[in-house]
């Protein structure tokens, strides 16, 4: 962890502390307090838009785990939030479980199929693993659009409301509080999961698995591990979203939303904490400003086809996981640190 100068670690316990001085508190303080009184300023569309930041988030820390720390790289992302959101709005709308149960056991779900697919990971790695995971999306996918008697195939499948304590979530406010909690503590339980032993473990194979497994470290279980928990919080960021949706279907989970969120955690900064957050960020942001720039283009400029405005969005993308493997190949998770850093030095530079 990086410490301000002057700040030193004395025991095991201060080392592994998140939260190291007053400083820390006092930002970590500022940013809840303007997180929970976000609904108090914005609008109900921008209310939406934070709503689909933290539930990506929440996916894009998952995939993280499972590809930043281990190094098993998975393209099939959106098929296990795919999971996770039918299992959650079958289990409440059919069987009228409360949505707590409903969300864990999505999550649940998520995380056994993920480890079913994960066992691929034992004999390839690399680009091979990567087919094996879009094999996951394309088989979940086809899955869900084809057994029409449970997840209502290709005509989708209505939400009920999410209720706890008896109040049902309708509104993106209500919605949003609900949301924000789940981030904060997926993003608390990622932060700490690497600093443990399996963290550790995650990393020696990611950086070269025979080594680890010279070392005493099972590969194999520590894989299979790193797939379930990635797609654990891939099914719970899939609950939340059909939640906040109110009504999900097969298209609802394109192959496309799996390589954004690749390139999330690219531009963000693998195998960091922060790096989701401002990847997805970033990502989202961008997408709503290209939406709000891409009707002006098309009434300045009238020649421009139709085709040409709706690619720009994925051409901005593109562009941008280019420039960041070229520019910034650590993310902008490195360019916070050293942020952090000059800011510190910032008194002594003159």
């Amino acid at each position: 962890m990086d410490l301000p100068a002057g700040v030193r670690s004395f025991n095991y316990g201060q080392d592994m502390a998140i939260l190291r001085t007053k400083t820390h508190w006092f930002w970590l303080l500022l940013l809840l307090v303007i997180l929970f009184t976000m609904p108090l300023f914005l609008a109900n569309y921008w209310l939406s838009v934070a709503n689909l930041i933290l539930i990506t988030i929440i996916a894009a820390t998952g995939l993280n785990i499972l590809t930043g720390y281990c190094g098993q790289l998975s393209i099939g992302h959106a098929g296990f939030m795919a999971v996770g959101a039918y299992t959650s709005a079958i289990l409440t709308r059919t069987f009228d479980l409360p949505f707590p149960v409903s969300f864990l056991c999505a999550g649940i779900m998520a995380g056994l199929v993920g480890m079913l697919f994960g066992i691929s990971s034992l004999r390839v790695k690399g680009f091979y693993l990567a087919i094996s995971s879009l094999a996951a999306q394309f088989i979940i996918i086809w899955v869900i659009g084809h057994w029409d008697s449970v997840t209502g195939g290709t005509s989708g499948l209505p939400v009920s409301p999410a209720k706890i304590a008896g109040l049902a979530l309708r509104s993106q406010s209500d919605k949003f509080y609900l949301i924000l909690v789940v981030t904060l503590v997926a993003v608390f339980l990622a932060k700490n999961l690497a600093r443990t032993r399996t963290g550790r473990a995650f990393v020696a194979i990611r950086d070269n698995d025979l080594a680890a497994e010279v070392m005493g470290i099972n590969p194999f279980r520590y894989k299979l591990l790193a797939f379930f928990i990635g797609c654990f919080f891939a099914g719970i960021a899939g609950s939340l979203f059909a939640n906040w949706a109110g009504y999900i279907s097969p298209e609802s989970f394109p192959f496309t939303n799996s390589i954004l969120y690749i390139g999330m955690i690219i531009i963000g900064g693998l195998g960091t904490t922060t790096g989701p957050i401002f990847g997805v960020i970033f990502i989202q942001l961008l997408s709503v400003l290209v939406s709000h720039i891409s009707p002006a283009l098309q009434s300045a400029f009238p020649g421009l086809s139709s085709g040409f405005v709706v690619g720009i969005s994925p051409t901005l993308f593109g562009l941008s996981i280019i420039l960041f493997l070229i520019f910034e190949p650590r993310g902008l998770s490195h360019r916070w640190q050293l942020f952090k850093a000059s800011y510190r030095l910032w008194p002594f530079s003159y």
